[in-house]
């Protein structure tokens, strides 16, 4: 199926070039991220298009999937923040049209709110967003973990969907962006042992499960831990980069970039469950040999819908009428839960042959949805 629009942003006096793909068009809606990478090319933008109308699919979403990618990775500064303004000049068509293109890899949501003021777009203008008891940034601000809710809910449930043991119910995390943190939250308060987080620096290991709080106090906004103020006991490991594959431990959450699993290092992996936290973080080839080693994937596309969800539920007018905005939040959250939840079962459920996966079966189920 080929993308209904691809289009090129190309404005050399201000270093911006562009693309975005809208995948698709339910109820003349689509929507998806804006990433900001120096590597970004049309190819992965439509890939990541794609993705986000399947997304939406299977969490029976009724709106269609875009993407939107800057080639960049600028500094903040001056040129980034023109280069900002003139792609939101240039998308104001498309977000007034009914395409929203929120935040994403490199993009925060002061790079989000720029491109809006350039755009002259506010979502609390349009009918949908009138529901909101706060502003759109605030509201984000709330729910920030919402997508490492997601991603939990889908671990605590498969452990129990597949008889994890209590004793191996131990976690390592890929990552510890919004979503890592996040995910480490709400699984340290189920129980979980987290035993390892992995930034750019490389990996932290406690063998009796780290503090998640205390953790999160001492790691900056980008995800980067001070080993300098590390627990007691806590070992710092900064090579291989990739030493998260070697810990054993009964699940592994891929929350950081695409691609991070292989086929040249997949076999390293101990886990009996690997929950796709991240977009694309195994390679085709990578969830073939897991599939035969008989370690359970959950896939993207079923387990990090939280914060497509809370926006897709903001623009198809999904959104009840709620006192206030802590029930606003509350509801959010709620409904994220119950919808990967749906996600778990549907996919669990499919009936599939021994060569399918249920990463084959969320892909069967979500384009069924996507079509509808």
């Amino acid at each position: 199926m080929e993308a209904l629009l691809q289009t090129t942003v190309l404005d050399r006096r201000r270093h911006l070039k562009a693309w975005v793909v809208v995948d698709r068009l339910v109820g003349a809606q689509a929507m998806g991220g804006i990433r900001m990478t120096a590597g970004v090319n049309p190819a992965e933008v439509a890939q990541l298009a794609r993705k986000m109308t399947l997304k939406l699919g299977l969490a029976d979403l009724p709106i269609g999937g875009a993407k939107a990618g800057i080639v960049g990775d600028l500094p903040h500064g001056a040129a980034r923040a023109d280069c900002l303004r003139a792609f939101g000049e240039a998308i104001a068509p498309l977000l007034h049209g009914g395409v929203y293109l929120g935040t994403d890899q490199g993009i925060t949501y002061q790079d989000r709110q720029l491109i809006y003021a350039a755009a002259g777009y506010d979502l609390r203008e349009k009918p949908a967003g009138q529901v909101l008891k706060c502003s759109w940034s605030e509201l984000w601000q709330r729910c920030q973990n919402v997508t490492g809710c997601g991603v939990a809910e889908a671990a605590d449930m498969c452990a129990q969907v597949f008889d994890l043991p209590r004793a191996e119910r131990s976690i390592v995390i890929q990552g510890f962006g919004t979503v890592g943190r996040g995910v480490a939250r709400f699984l340290g308060e189920r129980g979980y042992r987290i035993r390892a987080v992995a930034d750019e620096a490389g990996t932290v290991l406690l063998d009796e499960g780290f503090d998640i709080e205390r953790l999160i106090a001492v790691t900056n906004s980008q995800g980067l831990i001070d080993r300098s103020r590390l627990p007691q006991g806590a070992a710092a490991v900064a090579a291989p980069a990739d030493a998260w594959l070697d810990i054993d431990a009964g699940i592994l959450i891929l929350a950081a970039n695409s691609n991070a699993v292989t086929r040249d290092n997949v076999g390293r992996i101990k886990a009996r469950l690997v929950i796709e936290g991240a977009n694309f973080p195994c390679t085709a080839e990578a969830l073939e040999v897991l599939k035969k080693k008989g370690v359970v994937v959950v896939p993207d596309i079923a387990a990090n819908c939280g914060g497509a969800a809370v926006t897709a539920l903001v623009l198809t007018g999904k959104v009840p009428a709620l006192p206030d905005l802590d029930s606003q939040v509350a509801w959010f959250f709620n409904e994220v839960r119950s919808r990967v939840r749906r996600n778990i079962e549907k996919i669990i459920r499919y009936p599939t042959t021994d060569s399918q996966s249920l990463t084959d079966a969320a892909h069967q189920v979500a384009s069924a949805g996507a079509m509808s």
